[in-house]
């Protein structure tokens, strides 16, 4: 254990620090500006998009798998979910959020995801090269970037709610 801690470059526990801290700034009450709830989830897409094309390429087949990974959560998160607890304020245009570790565990699971997916390759284990491996990781990105995406919406969607 402690040869793969020294191995991972001080880049990666930054990124694993401002994760910890980003994810924790989500679990509190905050109020925004209805512009800055893309942001994070926008960040989180390109992170896991990143993962898939760093660890596989850039192919057809790890592309789609990703966006159908990222469709299906962000469909049904839409078309399910309801903005509870979140508030809007016409008058300052921004969103009240109730705070929640969702965020956090989602920015973990892709952080570990990566991290996992760059040991294996660094280790060249022979399970990067299994089509299933590759199909996995692609759609979990995928999913953990859905459901990220379509919480946006839902608290996007408190805005139209309470007019």
């Amino acid at each position: 254990m402690s040869e793969l801690i020294s191995q991972t470059p001080i880049w990666v526990f930054t990124i694993f620090v401002i994760l910890l801290l980003l994810g924790f700034i989500q679990s509190k009450e905050r109020i925004v500006k209805i512009k800055s709830i893309f942001i994070l989830p926008t960040a989180m897409i390109i992170f896991s998009f990143f993962g898939v094309y760093s660890a596989f390429g850039f192919t057809i087949s790890n592309i789609s798998f990703w966006t159908a990974g990222l469709l299906l959560p962000l469909i049904f998160g839409i078309k399910l979910a309801h903005p509870k607890l979140v508030n809007f304020s016409e008058e300052h245009n921004k969103l009240t959020i109730p705070g929640s570790w969702v965020p956090f565990i989602l920015m973990m699971a892709i952080f570990f995801t990566k991290y996992f997916v760059g040991y294996s390759i660094a280790r060249e284990l022979a399970i990067v090269n299994e089509f299933m491996f590759v199909v996995t990781i692609s759609i979990l990105y995928g999913v953990f970037s859905g459901i990220f995406l379509s919480r946006s919406f839902v608290m996007f969607n408190a805005r139209k709610a309470s007019v």
